[in-house]
């Protein structure tokens, strides 16, 4: 496989030169094996350049997942390992993880985590790619493949005459419930606005389990909703809000601990006269700040989502419709997470039909794929977990989903 892909590689640079030309507009997506050693960059499902490369060492092992590329520059030193020359850098994570040029890339890992590329085609790549672009790291080596499902977006359709109306807002992405003032559809006459290059560049969507932080920040907006003070909503159970649990629990007659339990927040949602939320969260970014986050179904929680990738392009300026193109990662849950997560049976018979299960398991409100619809670009992606993003999805990130740690 090996030298396959060296080959490969070989013939691409004789056959396609232009395909390295600095401002290339497909959204192009890479894919690293740490089994292979291997690196393969994809224009959809059709590859387009490979490389050999060499990942972390034992005890510094490169970790698994689904990465954007957060930040790129030609001439970069190591902060960490002695100023040591990294070439045409191009960031993962902010904690040290990266794409680079090197002049030593065996065949075996070898660096302390980043992945290190042949310094010839480091320089090429970096020209192939933009801040944003996704980087998938997996074990064996994975490809996308097209995916079409019924649950997936697309473009929403101009009215071919007549005014638009204006957006209904849905929950912000950071604050409250019921915070934020609904606008009244009005017919408005004036010309439709252009577009800004902010308003074209691609969106990344995430779809997840519902976690504590989101019972957490809706328990404290309910509270403060009911006149108890919780303090700001921010999902962290501080001493201001189980100061308010407690007041709650005593003027209801329930036991005064200030824990949070799932009889609590049915209680609290009941007294606010709302419905229990669904049991899924849908986040939207756009270079690397949250846009907005509603509520989803998903079917059956009692089975994994898995992690998956998909990618929309290829959009026909004709029919106002793209394609996606979807990779799916070995899905590594410890037992403890299952239990909390509430999951006890296992996924599909293989990654591809594990896509395409989950993808008829989850329900997008209406009113959510609107909103969606009218953001979708070329470019944009779709990445489905079961994991709560971890510390590496902060602020200037894409969504990061690590699959396995860098412990090894």
């Amino acid at each position: 496989m090996r030298s396959a892909l060296r080959m490969g590689f070989a013939v691409f640079i004789m056959a396609s030169p232009s395909a390295f030309a600095a401002g290339a507009k497909a959204p192009l997506q890479v894919v690293v094996s740490r089994e292979q050693q291997s690196l393969v960059v994809y224009d959809g499902d059709t590859v387009v350049a490979t490389s050999r490369v060499s990942t972390g060492k034992a005890g510094h092992a490169t970790p698994t997942g689904i990465f954007s590329i957060l930040e790129k520059r030609r001439r970069h030193e190591s902060n960490i390992y002695s100023n040591a020359p990294m070439p045409f850098m191009q960031r993962l994570t902010w904690s040290g993880i990266a794409l680079h040029g090197s002049n030593h890339v065996p065949d075996y890992p070898a660096s302390h985590g980043c992945v290190r590329l042949p310094s010839k085609f480091a320089a090429r790549l970096f020209k192939m790619t933009s801040h944003g672009m996704h980087v998938i790291v997996s074990d064996r080596q994975v490809a996308p493949v097209e995916v079409a499902d019924e649950m997936l977006f697309q473009p929403r359709r101009p009215p071919p005459q007549g005014p638009a109306l204006s957006d209904i807002p849905l929950r912000p992405a950071i604050g409250g419930l019921n915070r934020s003032a609904v606008e009244v559809a009005m017919t408005d006459k004036r010309p439709a606005p252009i577009a800004s290059a902010e308003e074209k560049a691609p969106i990344r969507i995430l779809i997840t389990r519902r976690g504590t932080q989101e019972n957490v920040r809706d328990l404290q907006t309910l509270l403060n909703t009911l006149g108890y003070d919780a303090g700001v909503p921010d999902g962290v159970n501080g001493p201001t809000t189980a100061a308010a649990i407690e007041t709650f629990q005593g003027e209801e007659g329930r036991p005064v601990d200030g824990k949070i339990t799932p009889e609590l927040i049915d209680a609290v949602f009941r007294k606010a006269g709302r419905s229990a939320p669904l049991n899924g969260v849908l986040r939207v970014r756009r270079q690397f700040q949250p846009v907005f986050e509603a509520e989803i179904a998903i079917a059956e929680p009692e089975s994994p989502l898995g992690t998956h990738l998909l990618q929309f392009q290829n959009l026909d300026a004709r029919t106002g419709e793209g394609k996606w193109f979807g990779i799916s990662l070995e899905n590594r849950l410890s037992k403890a997470t299952k239990k909390r997560l509430g999951i006890t049976a296992e996924g599909g018979p293989d990654l591809t039909s594990t896509l395409e299960w989950t993808l008829d398991r989850i329900t997008v409100p209406e009113d959510v794929r609107e909103r969606i619809s009218g953001l979708l670009s070329n470019g944009s992606s779709l990445s489905i977990t079961d994991i709560e993003f971890g510390l590496e999805t902060g602020k200037g990130t894409d969504f990061i989903t690590i699959t396995r740690e860098t412990r090894e």
